[in-house]
């Protein structure tokens, strides 16, 4: 049994059976400290995944289970990061990251007797995505690059056993997308949290993940894997090499298809 597991889970918003059908029979398993990937057509219910893999949203049906325990309610044990850093803009980099330490059990309960040892940890995660020195800064002065870093290191602060991305570097240009690629690798490879990256980006999936999940358009389910058998750390000149390319090329026909299929 893999650290993450969904078992034909279905999920219709809405109270009545007239509600949008978002996933359907939808079944996959990531193991402990794998990084996955999962991508498909826009409105496949990616994000949908999410919502039920922490538990923000029950499915309809299945059942949803996360380091051998069923889903039954949003997991403390679970780090994320959006499209949208949503760093609180009256707090400095370092209140934000450590922001999560004041909900959290058991953190919250220590941070009043451990605060130096608690900063000196968020100081350092800070330094390793290349913010060391802005610390005290407000979100307002730093770069978006720059906040979505804060964000990284925020949804990592509390020591998460799964940390769940959902396209937390799609409003960003193309260089800090792969600043944050390199920034990301480091973090996962000092770590080793679980990891679920929702993105439409091919190269970005194929250069972070270790398998990606592609999904059938709405309603999602899984139609197809492709393990990424790269050494790491990885090189951004990784994603041109003819290996990733075939790769890359795969999953877009998958997707092309399963876009067809929908018309």
């Amino acid at each position: 049994m893999g650290f993450v597991e969904l078992d034909r889970v279905s999920l219709r918003y809405g109270e009545d059976g007239d509600g949008t059908l978002a996933l359907e029979e939808a079944t996959l398993s990531v193991a402990a400290g794998e990084f996955v990937a999962v991508v498909g057509p826009s409105g496949c219910g990616k994000s949908t995944v999410m919502k039920v893999v922490t538990g923000l949203w029950p499915p309809t049906a299945g059942t949803v289970a996360v380091n051998g325990r069923e889903v039954a309610g949003p997991l403390s044990i679970v780090g994320m990061a959006f499209q949208n850093p949503t760093l609180l803009p009256w707090r400095k980099t370092l209140d934000n990251v450590m922001l999560p330490l004041e909900i959290v059990k058991p953190h919250c309960s220590r941070l009043r007797s451990e605060p130096a040892a608690y900063a000196a940890k968020a100081r350092d995660l800070l330094a390793l995505v290349g913010l060391k020195g802005f610390e005290d800064r407000f979100p307002w002065e730093l770069s978006g690059g720059m906040q979505q870093r804060a964000s990284l290191c925020r949804a990592l602060i509390h020591d998460p056993s799964l940390l769940v991305l959902d396209e937390p570097f799609a409003a960003l240009d193309m260089f800090t997308r792969e600043e944050l690629w390199l920034a990301l690798q480091d973090l996962w490879l000092a770590r080793r949290p679980t990891v679920i990256l929702v993105t439409h980006d091919l190269r970005e999936a194929v250069f972070l993940a270790d398998r990606v999940l592609v999904m059938s358009a709405r309603p999602g389910r899984i139609i197809a894997e492709h393990p990424v058998d790269q050494q790491r750390p990885r090189r951004l000149a990784t994603t041109y090499e003819p290996a990733s390319v075939a790769i890359i090329h795969r999953l877009r026909e998958h997707i092309s298809a399963a876009r067809t299929s929908s018309v």
